[in-house]
C-alpha cells in the first residue's frame, strides 16, 4: 500500500468532520455564544488573561499539546500493524480527542480560567477535586519518564546527537536573554538567530564525533537518564523568561516546519507501506508493547488520538487567551484534529520501513533474536546515518530512520541521510524537552499547593526554599523511574495514566453540560468515556498482573493501581452528581404550573 493514499483518507475525513461533527459540538451541544465576554477579556491584565489573535492562540495551544506524544506512540503501536493505529487516530481523534479537548476548554472559559481540578472541585465536590490534583500530579511525573526514554534510547553512545541537543539549551538562554535585554520585542530577529544557530549544531555536529570531542558527548543511557533528571529540576527552578519561554518559541518553528517538510516529502516520494496491515501480535506476545491490540493499543496511542495531558492545557494558558468564546471550535477541536494529522504522518514514516528493520531497532539485540526475523535495508541505513541504528528502543530512532529514509528519496536529498536522521533526532528531543521543562515546573506548582496543606510557606511560588525543595521532588521522582525503566513498562505506565486523566475530563465535562441542561447530548462525551475507561482499566489491570508483579516491579504496579483507584472514585463521584442534578431538574419541572 503506497502512503499517499493514507494521507488522502485522513485529510478528507478530518476535514469532513471538523466541518460537520465540530460545527454540531459547537451549535447543539455547546451552543458557543460570540458576544459572551470571555475571561481574557473580563480579567486582561496584560500577565496571565491577555486577549489574543486567533491563529496565535491555535499556535500556542497546538504547540503545548503537540509534543512527542503523537510521534512517539504511533511508532511504537506499529508493532500491531498499520490499520489499528490508523483507525484509532482518525476515529478516536474525532469522537474522542477532539470532544475531550472542546468540553474541557469550554469549561475552563466558563469557570475564568480554572484548572481542571478547581473546575472538578466545584462542578462535582471537593473529594473529587483533591483525586483530581492528584492524578495530575501522577500524569506529570510519569509523563516525564515516559518522553524521557525515547530521548535516552536515542543519544546514548551519539556524540553527534547529544551535542546536537545539548547545543539548544544554551541557544535557548542566549535567544532568552537577547529578547529581555538585548534586543526586547524584537521576536523577528530572536527567532531568526536560535534556528539559525540550532540547525549550524546540527551540522557542526558531523566534525564533534569525529574530533577529540566526542568523549565529551558519548554517555551510556544511565547517565543521560541523570543529566535530563537535573536538567529538569534546572528548568523548572529557572525564571520562565530565561529557558522555557524560549525553548517553546524556537520547537514551535521547527515544529512546524519539520511537519510540513515532512507532509511535503510523503507526497512526493509516495512512500510504500512494508508493515502489513495487521501483524501477529494483535493477539498479544509483541517485543515492544506487551500484551494484545486491545486494550494496549489504545494506550499506546495516546496524544493524536485523545489525551488527558491535553486537559492541563486547555484548562491552563489557552482559556486565559480566546478572545471569542466561538474560537474554541477551531482551537479546541481543531488542533486536536491537527494533532491527528501530525500522528499519522508518523506512522507513515515508520511502516514505511521494512518490518524486520523496524523491529531490530525498537528491541534489543537479544529480543529481536527470538523473533526468527533478518534485517534487510538496517544495515545500510546505520552506514548511511553514521551510527548504528539497531537496537535504540523507544519510537524515536526508528521515526527519525524513517524521516531521513523519505527525505533522502527527494530529488537532490540523497547524499544527505546522515544529516537529516540527526536533525530529526535533534527535533524529537527538542519536543521532548519542551514538554519535560515544561511539564516538571507545572508539577512543582502542584507539589507547593498539596504540600502547602500541610506547610503554608509551599504555596508561595516565590519561596525559594519551596521551589527548590518542589522542583528536586518532582525531578527525583520522574528521574527515578527513567533511570530504573524500560520502554516496554513505562510507556504502558504513561499510556494508563495519560487515558485515565482524559476519562476523569470527559466525566468532568458531562457534569457541566448536565448543570447547562444539556443531558440530552451528554452522550457525546459519556460514550467516549465509558470506551476509555473501560479500556484503559482493563490494561492497566494486565498491566499489573502479567507486566509488574511477575517482575516484581511493586513501585509501577502500586502506581497503577492508584491511577485506578483515582478515576474509578472520580466518575463513580461524577455519576452520583448527575443522577442528582437530574432529579433537581425534574423536579423543577413538575413544580411548574401546568402551561409553563
Amino acid at each position: 500500500m503506497n502512503g499517499i493514499y493514507l494521507v488522502i483518507i485522513a485529510a478528507l475525513f478530518l476535514t469532513l468532520a471538523y466541518r460537520y461533527y465540530g460545527a454540531f459540538m459547537a451549535a447543539k451541544v455547546l451552543a458557543l455564544d460570540p458576544n459572551r465576554p470571555t475571561p481574557a477579556v473580563l480579567k486582561n491584565d496584560g500577565r496571565d488573561y491577555v486577549p489574543t489573535n486567533k491563529w496565535v492562540t491555535f499556535g500556542h495551544h497546538f504547540a503545548a499539546i503537540a509534543g512527542a506524544g503523537p510521534l512517539v506512540g504511533p511508532v511504537l503501536a506499529a508493532q500491531f500493524g498499520y490499520l489499528p493505529g490508523t483507525l484509532w487516530l482518525l476515529i478516536g481523534a474525532v469522537a474522542a480527542g477532539a470532544v475531550h479537548d472542546m468540553i474541557i476548554l469550554f469549561a475552563s472559559v466558563r469557570h475564568d480560567g480554572m484548572s481542571v481540578a478547581e473546575i472538578a472541585k466545584k462542578e462535582i465536590s471537593k473529594a473529587s477535586g483533591l483525586a483530581t490534583s492528584i492524578a495530575v500530579l501522577f500524569i506529570l511525573i510519569i509523563t516525564m519518564a515516559g518522553l524521557g526514554i525515547a530521548v535516552v534510547n536515542a543519544l546514548y553512545d551519539s556524540p553527534w546527537g547529544t551535542f546536537t541537543v545539548a547545543a539548544t539549551i544554551p541557544i535557548a538562554i542566549f535567544v532568552g536573554l537577547y529578547l529581555r535585554y538585548i534586543r526586547p520585542g524584537r521576536i523577528g530577529e530572536g527567532s531568526f538567530i536560535g534556528v539559525t544557530l540550532v540547525l549550524a549544531a546540527v551540522f557542526v555536529g558531523p566534525w564533534v564525533q569525529q574530533s577529540a570531542l566526542a568523549p565529551y558527548f558519548t554517555f551510556t543511557r544511565g547517565q543521560i537518564s541523570i543529566m535530563m533528571a537535573i536538567y529538569g529540576f534546572v528548568a523548572a527552578a529557572l525564571p520562565v523568561w530565561l529557558l522555557l519561554a524560549p525553548r517553546d518559541y524556537l520547537s514551535t518553528y521547527m515544529k512546524i516546519g519539520t511537519i510540513l517538510a515532512l507532509a511535503v516529502g510523503i507526497v512526493i516520494v509516495r512512500p510504500e507501506i512494508h508493515m502489513p496491515a495487521l501483524t501477529p501480535f494483535i493477539y498479544g506476545g509483541g517485543p515492544i508493547i506487551p500484551g494484545p491490540v486491545w486494550p494496549f493499543m489504545f494506550i499506546t496511542i495516546a496524544c493524536g488520538a485523545i489525551s488527558g495531558f491535553h486537559a492541563l492545557i486547555g484548562t491552563g494558558t489557552t482559556p486565559k487567551m480566546l478572545a471569542n468564546e466561538a474560537e474554541i471550535r477551531v482551537v479546541g477541536f481543531g488542533g486536536m484534529l491537527v494533532e491527528s494529522f501530525v500522528a499519522l504522518m508518523a506512522l507513515i514514516a515508520a511502516t514505511s520501513l521494512i518490518p524486520a528493520d523496524y523491529f531490530a531497532i525498537n528491541t534489543t539485540p537479544a529480543v529481536f533474536n527470538t523473533l526468527g526475523m533478518q534485517v534487510q535495508e538496517l544495515p545500510v541505513l546505520s552506514q548511511m546515518v553514521g551510527e548504528n541504528v539497531a537496537g535504540r528502543p523507544g519510537g524515536a530512532v526508528s521515526l527519525a530512520v524513517g524521516m531521513a529514509h523519505i527525505f533522502a528519496q527527494i530529488p537532490g536529498m540523497s547524499g544527505l541521510m546522515s544529516f537529516w536522521y540527526h536533525f530529526a533526532i535533534m527535533f524529537e528531543a527538542l519536543f521532548i524537552l519542551t514538554t519535560i521543562d515544561a511539564g516538571t515546573r507545572v508539577g512543582r506548582y502542584l507539589v507547593q499547593e498539596l504540600g502547602g496543606m500541610m506547610y503554608a510557606p509551599l504555596k508561595n511560588v516565590h519561596w525559594t526554599p519551596g521551589i527548590i525543595f518542589a522542583s528536586a521532588a518532582v525531578s527525583l521522582a520522574w528521574g527515578y523511574l527513567l533511570y530504573g525503566g524500560s520502554i516496554s513498562t513505562i510507556w504502558p505506565l504513561f499510556g494508563v495514566a495519560n487515558q485515565l486523566l482524559a476519562s476523569m475530563a470527559l466525566a468532568i465535562g458531562t457534569t457541566v453540560l448536565y448543570r447547562m441542561g444539556k443531558g440530552r447530548y451528554a452522550w457525546t462525551t459519556i460514550t467516549p468515556m465509558c470506551f476509555l475507561a473501560v479500556t484503559t482499566v482493563a490494561a492497566g489491570y494486565m498491566n499489573i498482573t502479567t507486566n509488574y508483579l511477575p517482575k516484581n516491579n511493586y513501585l509501577l504496579a502500586g502506581a497503577s493501581a492508584i491511577m485506578i483507584v483515582l478515576v474509578v472514585f472520580v466518575i463513580s463521584d461524577a455519576v452520583r452528581t448527575w443522577i442528582a442534578i437530574r432529579a433537581e431538574q425534574q423536579a423543577k419541572q413538575e413544580s411548574l404550573p401546568i402551561g409553563k
